[in-house]
């Protein structure tokens, strides 16, 4: 009796085949950003066109490519691969990301708008979106009153995403409105610690004491809201020890008094991440070499490098803290 051929097998081997012949996702993008990183985007459009043949309609492949165009500065090209992708239910933060910086590019303000807009009605909590379009408003429109709205909002939302405070501290400052750029600040400074943008800051809050003491009980507004008054008039106490100067070790001074006068009144009242933040260091013994992070290099760095050489066991202490505390804002602490 012959035997039966098993014409399965040739089935199942071409099965195979098909399978190992579909690329894997995660190589692919992994292979992708490594292109992008060196800065080689033709070899970058090459993986995610082949990968393409095999998933055409893959949301993140098709991000990557035209945030690949957007890099290679094909802004034409990579406005034609976006476009369609915000027409899609799974059309994610990133993907408006992506296409909001492709028509900021393109210098296209009006059509930029439209995408925030829409971005925004479906995630009108993204951090991340708002702190976008308030730039757009800023440096497109024209539009400052617009920007600082925007951005609060943003904080309002989305309380632990930095780059909102960033572009409001940046605009209190400018504005005049000291009490604010001191606040917004240095929740800045603890939400993103080790960017160019904190070193920035650091001496945006520097300034922003000394012009405050300078007048430390007037405001631009006419009638501040109660926490401004509360923090103001709170910090306006320690006008005394200002008078011999803005450093380093001055505000360590200045701000131990602010947190035991906050915490004998304003504090039930207005309750923050910020202030819980710097009253568990104070109370840990922390507190001044943390000043000196924030003031020290950005005041007098060579003063700055005398305290840390002299002490190296607090900065040391406080370093390996910083380096690995996590450092949220709770919803519900919003007082502008």
């Amino acid at each position: 009796m012959r035997p039966k051929k098993n014409w399965l097998l040739p089935l199942v081997f071409l099965i195979c085949i098909d399978v190992q012949a579909q690329p894997d996702l995660d190589q692919v993008r992994s292979s992708v950003r490594t292109f992008q990183q060196q800065g080689d985007y033709d070899n970058a459009l090459l993986v995610l066109n082949k990968a393409l043949q095999s998933y055409p309609s893959q949301t993140d492949l098709i991000k990557d490519m035209a945030y690949t165009q957007y890099l290679q500065r094909d802004l034409k090209h990579a406005r034609e691969t976006i476009d369609p992708l915000l027409e899609k239910t799974d059309a994610d933060i990133q993907a408006y990301q992506i296409a909001g910086n492709i028509y900021k590019d393109l210098g296209d303000a009006k059509e930029c708008d439209k995408v925030y807009k829409k971005a925004l009605r479906k995630f009108p909590k993204s951090g991340a979106l708002l702190s976008e379009y308030g730039e757009l408003q800023l440096f497109s429109m024209k539009d400052p009153d617009a920007a600082i709205l925007t951005w609060e909002k943003g904080i309002e939302a989305d309380p632990s995403y930095a780059s909102n405070y960033f572009h409001a501290a940046k605009y209190y400052h400018a504005a005049q409105q000291y009490v604010w750029a001191l606040f917004y600040g240095e929740v800045f400074i603890n939400l993103e610690s080790l960017s160019t943008r904190t070193a920035e800051v650091k001496s945006l809050l520097t300034d922003a004491y000394k012009k405050f003491f300078l007048n430390p009980r007037s405001s631009v507004d006419k009638k501040p809201n109660a926490f401004e008054a509360a923090y103001r008039e709170t910090l306006a106490l320690q006008v005394d020890l200002a008078g011999s100067g803005i450093t380093a070790d001055n505000l360590t001074m200045i701000r131990t008094r602010f947190l035991l006068a906050w915490f004998n009144g304003p504090a039930q009242k207005f309750p923050h991440k910020l202030f819980d933040h710097q009253q568990w260091m104070l109370r840990e013994g922390l507190f001044e070499a943390y000043d000196q992070w924030v003031f020290g290099a950005s005041g007098n760095i060579v003063a700055f490098q005398n305290w840390t050489a002299t002490h190296p066991d607090a900065y040391a202490e406080f370093t390996k803290y910083h380096r690995n505390r996590i450092f949220r804002v709770p919803e519900g602490q919003y007082y502008r």
